[in-house]
């Protein structure tokens, strides 16, 4: 696959420990990605031109981090019909949060799936854009078969203390 099909995008570079998550599944699997800085705050035309253009150059998913205010994937979600991945990125104050219901309290018509907050929100978020590609792809669905399959077996290979 060459051409890029996820976004992932985060308001600061802070957000990064967090969305590096999704980076690394996304390798896993061999799926073109970008990973980009674009606050919806600091550069709202940057963000704007972005979301607009993001069906035309093929992007099939975006998942945006976002702590603290969280307006990134909303924005988006506002101005493309791409699939957005909302992850909430913990923030100092109030452990994400606010994040969390700030991305989760779209208005009717302004679709952002949302995940947990922090490391698994964005791994998660990462793996349900894997499995909407595999939709679409059987090679990939292959993949993300095999993957579950490991999961399985690591939770049933597990032993706890006696």
């Amino acid at each position: 696959m060459n051409s890029i099909q996820v976004g992932v995008l985060m308001g600061s570079s802070s957000d990064w420990d967090t969305m590096q998550h999704a980076v690394q599944i996304l390798q896993d699997f061999g799926i073109a990605h970008e990973a980009r800085v674009v606050s919806a705050h600091r550069m709202p035309d940057d963000m704007f031109t972005y979301a607009e253009a993001a069906a035309e150059r093929g992007l099939k998913a975006i998942i945006a981090g976002a702590g603290g205010a969280a307006h990134l994937p909303g924005m988006l979600a506002a101005k493309t019909v791409v699939p957005v991945l909302g992850v909430p990125v913990a923030s100092k104050h109030l452990s994400g949060v606010d994040s969390l219901h700030s991305i989760v309290q779209m208005p009717k018509g302004i679709p952002v799936a949302t995940f947990a907050i922090g490391a698994a929100g964005a791994a998660n978020a990462a793996l349900f854009a894997v499995a909407l590609l595999a939709s679409h792809d059987p090679e990939l669905r292959h993949k993300l078969d095999a993957f579950r399959a490991q999961q399985t077996a690591a939770a049933r290979a597990m032993t706890l203390p006696a």
